[in-house]
């Protein structure tokens, strides 16, 4: 990161002495500039809001809030880089459920600390770089007649797959459908898997909401690409995808479904 652009990071614990050692690795790093505690939940939830840091170290039991509660208080839009600070090993499988970005078993040794800090600067550097590309369109569309050719132009057509072994090009139209993978998303492509490192809000604000829709909170589908929609009992769908994977519309996000079909389930 360079150096004038310092991570904002929150401490969010009940205890003391968790905060206290948190700080003291933190002030090590060099990437690192504003540090703030947060004692409980509800007062995390308020440091959020007004004070907008870009990384959050999160403990998962406190009092008033806790660790899901405020991610579910917040939404994807408003939350932070997120990495769980956890006591309960059962709680890394939530932690990759809420999209965080990595967790942290109490006790974590130091390098432990430092690989989840690296992970946290990669991030944010690819967030920082989809926004400045985002505003360099805006700039260039600003100048357009037709109010809606920014938006359609910041929106890209394809997605840069990088592995060990190659970098793919996969045409955002191509996608059947896609689900969340803790920090990565598993993009199904023609009967094909292609994993890909980003989370699945981050994604979703990348595609085409007339054409993606998502069913549920670790799925999203692309319209074209659905076979049937079959119901179950108390009102719940499956639905069918042409590759013949089944995925459950859950309760939460039907009414979208809904909408964009322009019909009642």
């Amino acid at each position: 990161m360079p150096p004038h652009e310092k991570m904002r990071v929150l401490i969010a614990d009940d205890e003391a002495p968790a905060r206290q050692r948190l700080t003291e690795l933190l002030r090590e790093d060099p990437d690192v500039g504003e540090i703030q505690q947060a004692s409980d939940g509800a007062m995390a939830l308020r440091m959020i809001l007004e004070r907008r840091p870009d990384l959050l170290l999160l403990d998962v039991q406190m009092p008033e809030l806790t660790g899901m509660e405020l991610i579910a208080a917040l939404g994807p839009e408003r939350l932070p880089l997120t990495i769980f600070v956890t006591a309960y090993d059962q709680h890394a499988i939530n932690a990759f459920q809420a999209n965080a970005l990595d967790y942290l078993l109490k006790p974590f040794s130091d390098e432990r600390m430092q690989a989840a800090m690296a992970r946290a600067r990669l991030r944010l550097a690819d967030r920082q770089l989809r926004e400045f590309g985002e505003n360099v369109m805006r700039m260039l569309g600003s100048g357009q007649h037709q109010a809606q050719q920014p938006a359609q132009a910041a929106r890209p057509d394809r997605l840069i797959v990088k592995s060990a072994r190659a970098t793919q090009l996969v045409r955002i139209a191509d996608i059947d459908w896609i689900e969340s993978a803790g920090v990565h998303v598993i993009l199904h492509v023609g009967g094909k898997e292609v994993l890909h490192r980003m989370s699945l809000s981050e994604l979703a604000a990348q595609l085409d909401p007339l054409r993606y829709v998502r069913v549920h909170r670790s799925v999203i589908v692309n319209i074209d690409s659905i076979a049937q929609l079959e119901p179950l009992s108390h009102g719940e769908f499956d639905v069918v995808m042409t590759d013949g994977a089944r995925r459950r519309v859950s309760r939460t996000y039907r009414a979208a479904l809904e909408q964009r079909l322009g019909h009642s389930l």
